[in-house]
């Protein structure tokens, strides 16, 4: 294991999800709870990590506000699916204003190139469902303006944009609305994360001739796993753009319960896509398990030797976070 942390050191280990904002931890703490927090993931080597910010349940509405209240959100964030992502926006900020230098958002190629000389991390900000906006396009413009750069459309249900992989929602495409959004986020720079769009979603995406997109977080259909992981096709179409898809760490979506069964999905992308475009997208955080023998961020470096076992270490260093480092260079504009 020395020697792989001295690798995790070394390289730009990069995850493209984490829920952990929603649960109203100080992330500038190291906690026993949950996957993620500032102190585990420089612990881990980790120099980039994707935030995402959730404010709708799962997969009916009216959930979210009950489990904020339960993880101590204050009343007025609580107040509507806008003001939850801002309050999540702006905790991010403090906890980087406050960590002593040790993380800070990258808004840009410049600042994410600046953290790595200086040993920081960055914070890629995301939004978990386009309903966020509440059917106000403009909105966009400001989630840029506070340091936001990708927005997935859809979530765990079908909204105003378009429609979810969840299953029984009728893969719906997208609607007026949702195009309207994505000729919008194209113009802002905002990539699209494509994780939880139906078929119907992804194929109206894939025909949208400038907007930027990527999977932050999907298991990959033909080696298992659930109802929501990409096709080949899907694969292959995200790879011709110039996209990352990010590979989960959920037993439930990866058909198996071992560090193996990411190696297999893992594996099974870079057979279609090619070896610069599949990275790691853990869903920490996110309400579901881990691998066997993984607590959190820390025991990373367990799915790093299982890659070196069957790899060259240039391809692996691709998968553990040179494909996000690329994909982010470009996307996250001067």
């Amino acid at each position: 294991m020395g020697d792989v942390n001295e690798l995790h050191q070394r390289w730009c280990i990069a995850d493209g999800h984490a829920d952990s904002l929603m649960w109203n931890r100080d992330l500038r703490t190291r906690s026993d709870e949950g996957h993620v927090d500032f102190p585990r993931l420089r612990a881990a080597g980790v120099k980039l990590q994707c935030f995402t910010i959730v404010t709708r349940g799962f997969p009916f509405i009216g959930g979210f506000p009950v489990f904020a209240a339960w993880r101590g959100w204050p009343r007025e964030a609580r107040a509507s699916e806008w003001t939850r992502a801002l309050w999540q926006i702006e905790r991010m900020e403090v906890f980087c204003q406050h960590s002593d230098g040790a993380v800070r958002i990258a808004t840009s190629r410049q600042v994410l190139e600046d953290n790595l000389s200086q040993g920081r991390l960055s914070a890629v900000l995301g939004v978990e469902g386009g309903h966020a906006i509440e059917g106000k396009v403009e909105r966009l413009a400001e989630l840029h303006r506070r340091g936001v750069r990708f927005m997935g459309l859809t979530h765990l249900s079908n909204n105003d944009l378009g429609g979810s992989s969840f299953p029984m929602m009728g893969n719906r495409g997208l609607t007026g609305l949702g195009q309207e959004v994505v000729e919008e986020m194209a113009r802002l720079g905002l990539s699209v994360d494509v994780a939880h769009a139906s078929e119907r979603t992804l194929e109206h995406l894939f025909s949208h001739p400038t907007v930027r997109f990527f999977c932050s977080h999907t298991g990959v259909r033909a080696a298992g796993g659930g109802w929501r992981n990409l096709s080949d096709a899907s694969l292959r179409v995200i790879a011709d753009r110039g996209g990352v898809v990010g590979i989960i760490f959920a037993p439930v979506y990866l058909g198996g319960d071992s560090v193996d069964d990411v190696v297999r999905h893992i594996e099974h992308a870079v057979d279609v896509m090619g070896e610069e475009g599949v990275g790691l997208g853990s869903d920490y955080d996110g309400m579901v398990p881990l691998p066997k023998g993984m607590k959190d961020v820390t025991d990373l470096h367990l799915l790093t030797t299982a890659l070196l076992r069957r790899h060259p270490e240039s391809w692996v260093e691709r998968v553990m976070g040179g494909n996000f480092r690329r994909f982010f260079q470009s996307t996250l504009g001067g």
